[in-house]
Formats: structure tokens, sequence, C-alpha cells
């Protein structure tokens, strides 16, 4: 179980890598995303939930296993970050290109209130929770960016 957990909890080893690992695991999810984006809006936004809940779990057991707080080699919560940041958008690699570096850009910079949750909350909640809070920012960016500037994404 151990090992499962590491393997999960890095994205497959992702994790590991030893330069940006946050941006190499959100880049390690856009194969899930483009599978994901083929179901149905009321199928993709429940398995999202369980994706993240799994993704709470798995961070939670693996910081237990790392002996640390929310370690970088942690990136299953990037991954949630991204298929948070997507939802509702087409596969299209304009989309997928804004929305990685719209989640990275909130990831790294934490706007309030991102910064204080990540702080707040321990475990395996705080560590995906801040994902998603940046998740929702690159959604909501990447929203308006579509509607005022359609063809920049299209």
């Amino acid at each position: 179980m151990r090992k499962l957990t590491i393997l999960l909890a890095t994205w497959g080893g992702v994790g590991f890598i030893p330069l940006a690992p946050g941006t190499a695991g959100t880049a390690a999810a856009v194969p899930l995303f483009l599978l994901l984006s083929l179901l149905p809006l009321k199928i993709y936004l429940p398995l999202l939930l369980c994706i993240s809940l799994l993704a709470c779990w798995l961070a939670g057991k693996a910081e237990n296993i790392f002996q640390q707080e929310d370690s970088q080699v942690i990136v299953v919560d990037e991954v949630v970050g991204l298929l948070v940041t997507m939802t509702s958008f087409p596969p299209s690699w304009p989309y997928i290109l804004a929305g990685f570096f719209l989640f990275r850009a909130f990831d790294i910079f934490k706007p309030p209130p991102i910064r204080f949750l990540e702080r707040r909350i321990k475990g395996g909640y705080g560590v995906v929770l801040d994902d998603v809070v940046a998740g929702i920012y690159a959604h909501l960016v990447l929203r308006i960016f579509s509607s005022l500037l359609p063809f920049i994404v299209s």
C-alpha cells in the first residue's frame, strides 16, 4: 500500500523530478484531462469530486510517509488543480496551454485566500485545497478571456 500511495501521490514518480516538480505534475495531468474531457459534465464533476477526495487522502498519507508537510514531491494536488481549471473547457491546445499557465501562476503566487488556506489547513486537505482554489481562479480568468477574446483561444 505504501508503494501505491507514493506512486499515485507523486503521479507516477513525476514529483521526483528535481526541477519544478509542481509544473511537471501539472503537465503530467494533461493526459488525464484529455481522457476526462470526453465525458459529459454531469459525469466529469462527480468524478472530479472523487478524484479530489482521493487526492486529499493520498496527500495526507504521503505526508506521513515522507515525514514532511506538503512535500514538493506530492503532485497529485496539481493534477486536481488542472482538472478544476479545465472543467467544461474543450480539449484544444490553446485552452490547455492557457489553463496550464494560469493555474501555475495562481498556484505559485497564491493570491488571497490561497496562501491563508495553505497555512491554516493541515494534512491532505490543506495540500489539495489551495490547488483547488488556484484552479477556480484560473478557470474564472480563462472563462473571462475566452468570452472576451474567443479568437485567441479557439
